[in-house]
């Protein structure tokens, strides 16, 4: 299964696209941004998680209109290169901000981020398409997985060519962090380019003649309506996404202030942020990759709730480290679990969903991970300058695994798949 064609150049974009949350989203630039760009590292986090609150509330607005939209116009693939393309720019764009840019900084950011998950909602609506349901686990782990590779290399080229150096590679000096800021470009670089191959092979079923685009708009309006009230006869369905919409939202608020972290609080520098991320970029692969065929045998629902216990495990741990060596530990089990929770969440959404609402139903998932995505990181922001320490911010982490564990509890996988006519 795994030699078809269409799965690898489906996995390449999680290939492509890890990149952008490796090196932006939670090692390089949001550590840099708090630590460079901000006034102070306190501030510097506050400001961070409302660029991740306002960029979750928009991806909660735009996922599920957008995702209907390419199924009653057959837009998945053109929505999926439209939004590669901003992301790209984005990432381009982010190299320009320099110390005190705080502005300029988080508006290309929350585009970025905002164009970059988009895009995953469209290529997540392509796994039911190159996956039977005995093999979807497997699938999924394997692009999570290719994922992680994508973004361990990314990670390495950045600190072998531009935070290691004297003067980084094409002449970037250490003058305004002009170094740390080129790791942006390399993003868009390898974004792009290792987009090429997804977006060339893909292919979307054929569909019928296009309504004009307004027609279209108002039949996406009155589907979201028919979908919301059919979402009834697919309770699992709702069920898991309500679980998914807690759960992720402490995974959210891991990738986006675990650098931050590690820097603030125990005074990593760019180069250990820099092995930081690479280890956990490992052990996530690794995770994914021997989870995939796990949840085929046991099931999605199985590998979350043994992921979410463990995250727990690890936030307390990571909380509560007095050393780098405790903390190490803490951040090596959050890479192994962090993989096989998305994973098995993605295979487990693909194995609902009913065949002709697969980017609709794609959407609302995305929707679950970002409709209450501010909450982890307001929260944090609040509480790290309530309290002036990053560690009473870190807490809310462990409160949401927990609340998401027990809602998915309620899950029946089984029931699911029946519903889905997937069985």
């Amino acid at each position: 299964m795994l030699k078809r064609p269409a799965v690898w150049a489906w996995a390449m974009y999680d290939f492509a696209n890890s990149a952008f949350t490796t090196l932006i989203v939670t090692f390089v630039y949001a550590t840099y941004f708090t630590q460079a760009i901000a006034p102070d590292v306190i501030a510097g986090t506050v400001l961070w998680s409302r660029a991740v609150t306002i960029s979750a509330l928009l991806i909660a607005i735009l996922a599920p209109l957008l995702g209907a939209l390419a199924d009653q116009g057959g837009y998945r693939k053109r929505f999926m290169f439209l939004m590669t393309v901003i992301a790209v720019g984005g990432s381009v764009m982010l190299y320009f901000p320099e110390p005190g840019d705080v502005l300029q900084a988080l508006f290309w950011f929350v585009i970025a981020n905002v164009a970059f998950e988009m895009g995953i909602v469209f290529y997540n609506a392509y796994l039911p398409d190159i996956a039977t349901e005995g093999e979807i686990g497997k699938v999924s782990g394997f692009g999570w997985g290719l994922g992680y590779v994508g973004g361990l290399l990314a990670l390495l080229l950045a600190l072998v060519g531009f935070v290691n150096p004297d003067v980084a590679w094409f002449g970037f000096t250490h003058e305004a962090g002009a170094n740390i800021r080129a790791t942006n470009l390399l993003v868009a670089v390898w974004f792009g380019l290792f987009s090429i191959p997804p977006l060339l092979m893909l292919k979307d079923p054929p569909h019928p003649d296009r309504q004009p685009l307004t027609e279209t708009i108002k039949a996406t309006l009155r589907q979201l309506q028919t979908t919301l009230r059919s979402l009834r006869n697919y309770r699992q369905v709702a069920r898991l996404l309500l679980a998914r919409m807690i759960y992720n939202d402490g995974l959210i608020t891991i990738f986006a202030f675990g650098g931050i972290y590690a820097a603030g609080t125990f005074g990593f520098t760019f180069q250990e942020i820099m092995i930081f991320g690479i280890v956990i970029n490992i052990g996530a692969g690794v995770g994914a990759f021997i989870a995939g065929p796990i949840d085929d045998r046991r099931g999605g629902k199985w590998i979350i709730m043994v992921s979410i216990v463990g995250l727990i495990g690890a936030t307390l741990l990571a909380m509560t480290a007095t050393s780098k060596a405790m903390f190490w530990v803490a951040a090596i089990l959050v890479g192994l679990l962090a993989g096989p929770n998305q994973a098995a969440s993605r295979s487990l959404m693909g194995r609902f969903t009913p065949s002709h609402l697969k980017n609709e139903f794609f959407g609302f998932y995305a929707f679950s991970g970002k409709a209450t995505a501010f909450l982890g990181p307001l929260m944090l922001g609040i509480l790290t300058a309530m309290f002036q320490s990053q560690r009473a911010g870190i807490a809310i982490v462990a409160v949401l695994f927990a609340i998401g564990g027990w809602l998915l509890l309620g899950v029946d996988e089984a029931e699911g798949i029946q519903a889905s006519g997937n069985a």
